[in-house]
C-alpha cells in the first residue's frame, strides 16, 4: 500500500498545471489531485514510494520557483489520508465527533496524520481549501477519550506553526447533526 503524500500549493493556477506535468514526468507518483483553490491558488497532492515523492516534489519545487507557497513529503503516511482527500472514505459516525480548522492546508494533512497516530479514531473528511478561502480542516470521529487525544495531537502542530483556526471536540452530538457531518 502507497504510504507516502507529496503536495505542492501555489499561489498561480497557470504555473500549477506547469508543476503538475513536470512532478509527472519526474517520477512514478500518482496523481490525487491537481486543480484551483481558494483564493486563486493551485494544489498538487501526488502519492507513491518515498522517493519518488521525494523526487516529484523536488522537480515540483523547482519549476514552481517563487510560486511556491508550500510544500510537504510525508512518509509512513495513516492510511485512511488518501482515501479522505480522494472522497473514496466511508466512515460511520461514533460517539464524539472533533474539527480541527488550519490556515494552511499542509498544517491540515500533516495534523490528520498525527491525530490518527494518536488515538482509535476514523477521519470523516480532510478539506482542502476548496470553497473555504484556502483554509483546510479535518473531521474526526470516535470515541470522547479518544476525540480528545486526537484532537489534542492533530492541534498541537497548528499552534506549533501558528496556522490553527480552531479546534472544536462534540461529546455525544445531537442525532439530527449527522447528516452534516456526511
Amino acid at each position: 500500500m502507497v504510504r507516502t503524500l507529496g503536495l505542492i500549493e501555489l499561489n498561480s493556477i497557470a504555473k500549477g498545471y506547469e508543476v503538475v506535468d513536470v512532478m509527472l514526468k519526474a517520477a512514478d507518483v500518482s496523481l490525487l489531485k491537481a486543480h484551483s483553490i481558494c483564493p486563486g491558488k493551485f494544489l498538487t497532492l501526488v502519492s507513491g514510494d518515498v522517493g519518488a515523492v521525494k523526487s516529484a516534489v523536488e522537480s515540483g519545487l523547482i519549476a514552481g520557483g517563487e510560486n511556491v507557497v508550500d510544500h510537504l513529503v510525508l512518509p509512513n503516511l495513516s492510511a485512511q489520508i488518501i482515501p479522505a482527500i480522494t472522497g473514496c472514505s466511508m466512515v460511520v459516525l461514533e460517539d464524539s465527533i472533533a474539527v480541527l480548522e488550519f490556515f494552511s492546508i499542509a498544517s491540515a494533512v500533516v495534523a490528520a496524520d498525527c491525530a490518527l497516530k494518536a488515538a482509535n479514531v476514523n477521519l470523516v473528511d480532510l478539506r482542502l481549501g476548496f470553497a473555504i478561502g484556502g483554509k483546510a480542516f479535518v473531521t474526526l470521529t470516535g470515541d470522547v477519550s479518544g476525540i480528545t487525544a486526537a484532537a489534542e495531537a492533530g492541534a498541537r502542530i497548528g499552534e506549533e506553526t501558528g496556522l490553527l483556526v480552531n479546534k472544536v471536540v462534540i461529546p455525544r452530538p445531537h442525532p439530527s447533526m449527522r447528516h452534516v457531518f456526511l
